[in-house]
């Protein structure tokens, strides 16, 4: 980070305020929106990915937290926000793909896989965009969608948007986005455990500026999200499937540019 100008500095900064947002206001896509344009900045993916899975870890550990803590403080008795019977039932399908990822025992060329991934969103994108869902009742082909995309966070931390399609047909809306948060801590602290076990530089001079940075897109990212959970579901689930295919042609893009 020390090698960039001050236009870029300026550049990436705001490009983790824009991934703070995207990230507590769907719940998804914070690296996914975040890293192509970084990319455009400095082509060093290594860079990046560090400082990103640290926020995740950061951000999303805060905002389960003190979603929890207003749930104890009321008199209401009500379930914890995060689905834990359909998280942890997802976990034993995606483990082993995770790992694999992450050590690199499986090379799919990336740009093949990145392509078929985001063609898969796009189509689960559009019928909630039309108010047709597609739900799937074959467990078969939900284990292969969560399969891809813990195998693509392996190598990438790129593989939220084909979970959440999987997600959204089997969590409550009000739990979505926590249950995913937990998913992503998971998920990315085994990422984490790589980049220490192989050195990586986890840039964390840079964190002096870009947790600040990425706090801001935070905060207005929780003001988002909950006049999202609180709209019509119809308005809900278009704006998911709209986020889905915009993330999917963002990245289809990237992958082709």
């Amino acid at each position: 980070m020390t090698d960039l100008s001050l236009s870029q500095l300026i550049l990436v900064l705001l490009i983790f305020v824009w991934s703070g947002f995207v990230r507590t206001g769907l719940g998804f896509g914070g690296a996914m929106m975040a890293l192509p344009l970084l990319l455009l900045v400095d082509n060093r993916p290594l860079v990046y990915l560090p400082i990103i899975a640290v926020h995740l870890l950061i951000f999303s550990t805060l905002t389960v937290w003190q979603n929890n803590r207003k749930r104890a403080a009321t008199d209401e008795k009500k379930s914890s926000t995060v689905d834990w019977v359909y998280l942890k039932k997802s976990l034993k399908i995606m483990i082993i793909p995770k790992l694999i990822g992450v050590a690199g025992l499986l090379t799919i060329p990336a740009n093949i896989m990145s392509a078929i991934i985001f063609v898969i969103i796009s189509v689960y994108s559009i019928t909630y965009i039309l108010n047709k869902p597609f739900k799937s009742s074959h467990p078969v082909s939900d284990g292969i969608f969560l399969s891809l995309g813990a195998y693509i966070s392996g190598t990438s931390l790129i593989g939220a948007p084909l979970i959440m399609t999987v997600y959204m047909v089997h969590v409550a809306r009000e739990k979505l986005r926590d249950t995913l948060f937990v998913l992503w801590f998971i998920l990315v602290s085994i990422k984490m455990v790589a980049f220490l076990i192989a050195g990586v530089d986890l840039q964390l001079q840079a964190h002096v500026w870009l947790l600040p940075a990425t706090a801001i897109g935070h905060y207005f990212g929780l003001k988002f999200h909950a006049r999202l959970v609180s709209a019509d579901p119809v308005i809900f689930y278009r704006v998911i499937g709209s986020a889905l295919l915009f993330v999917s042609a963002f990245g289809l893009f990237s992958v082709y540019r």
